[in-house]
């Protein structure tokens, strides 16, 4: 028997759920890559927290949204994900507190950076991803670190 309301679950979400905020961190391992809100810079996550998914069959898993023909043509070059689909992160409890579904905003500026269901959403690649903590990809910057090497000063 399931409940029928599961929101009244949701108001209580265990601590290990969360991904570490980036911003809590001091130092970012130099083999991820950290991704910033587009508008005001502020740290997201981290490629670490982002969920792969198999990729889904394309326009034609939107078959029931009459997809038009032109829209069929998936070998376009273009990326088919056009989200990350993300683990929770701690900035995004209070959005997801209590509800099923809503919009992700920057904790910083409150732009909008994507969404997230709890039931799930469907990528732009086709597949069903659930739960879904979907931040669209032209929302945020890549930030890469450059690994620093040990520097000798030149012997005169």
């Amino acid at each position: 028997q399931f409940p029928t309301d599961l929101s009244a679950e949701l108001k209580d979400l265990p601590r290990e759920v969360f991904a570490v905020d980036p911003t809590s961190v001091t130092q970012t391992p130099s083999t991820e890559v950290l991704y910033r809100c587009r508008k005001c810079r502020r740290a997201l996550f981290r490629s670490s927290s982002i969920l792969s998914h198999v990729e889904g069959s394309g326009p034609t898993a939107f078959a029931h949204k009459r997809v038009t023909d032109s829209a069929r043509l998936a070998g376009d070059g273009r990326e088919k994900c056009t989200s990350y689909f993300t683990e929770p992160v701690q900035w995004m409890e209070p959005s997801l507190l209590g509800v099923m579904e809503g919009q992700l905003l920057c904790p910083k500026c409150a732009w909008k950076l994507g969404s997230f269901s709890w039931r799930g959403e469907q990528c732009s690649c086709g597949r069903w991803v659930t739960p879904a903590f979907q931040i669209h990809k032209s929302r945020v910057d890549e930030v890469r670190t450059l690994p620093v090497g040990t520097f000798q000063a030149a012997k005169t």
